[in-house]
């Protein structure tokens, strides 16, 4: 019974064919990301605009409005820092944002994997 079955994966694994490689569609985005919630003073409110976890977070959401499949293959350029002072009570503080993000999406071709009709 072994025997058998060690035939029958060396039989398959000889006869198998290496698969593919994938393609994927590049797509370089460029965006500006949302001000912070609160008014800081100015030297925090650059610093929370340039937190790895935004820049993170909205070069995803960039991506993600392509459509579905898009991904982020990697961010560019992390663009500069833009601050708009606060009125009111927050007299001297302000709110920052960061301008013109650079960022490179990625989405597997369509047809590139998986099985069609026809094609082998």
């Amino acid at each position: 019974m072994k025997l058998k079955l060690i035939c029958l994966c060396a039989t398959l694994a000889f006869f198998s064919g290496a698969a593919s490689a994938t393609e994927y569609i590049y797509r370089d985005l460029m965006a500006n990301t949302l001000p912070s919630a609160t008014c800081d003073v100015e030297s925090e409110a650059k610093a929370t605009a340039a937190k790895p976890y935004n820049i993170t977070r909205y070069s995803k959401t960039f991506c993600q409005s392509q459509g579905y499949g898009w991904h982020v293959e990697k961010v560019k350029d992390e663009g500069k820092a833009t601050c708009t002072p606060c009125d009111g009570a927050n007299k001297g503080k302000s709110q920052c944002h960061l301008e013109d993000v650079v960022v490179t999406c990625k989405r597997i071709k369509p047809g590139s994997v998986g099985m069609l009709p026809g094609k082998s």
